[in-house]
């Protein structure tokens, strides 16, 4: 997360809140290991409600995540979270630097 966060910040991104699914933790959570996170959200719903709060606090532009998103899971956060749902890579891939443009 940390160097997913520089990358963003030296693309210009402010970084509003970081959030962690954890797994395992818990004795409910070790017996869910093997299963897979939310086809729908990625998170479980608890973990959308603190996001969702998180956003509309920060007026967040858009919610990054650091696991890539399949487009149910994308379409899905985007809708919940009030603002776009990307990936690490997409968000990466939108915000490239343009190339040296030719000499004059």
């Amino acid at each position: 997360m940390e160097s997913a966060a520089a990358e963003l910040t030296a693309r210009g991104a402010r970084i509003v809140g970081r959030f962690v699914q954890r797994r395992g933790v818990s004795d409910g959570g070790a017996a869910k290991m093997a299963l897979p996170f939310s086809p729908r959200t990625l998170l479980r719903s608890g973990k959308v409600r603190e996001v969702v709060a998180a956003c509309e606090e920060a007026r967040a532009d858009a919610a990054v995540f650091v696991t890539p998103l399949t487009e149910l899971q994308r379409r899905t956060l985007t809708a919940r979270l009030g603002c776009p749902a990307l990936s690490l890579g997409a968000a990466l891939a939108a915000n490239r630097p343009s190339p040296p443009g030719p000499a004059a």
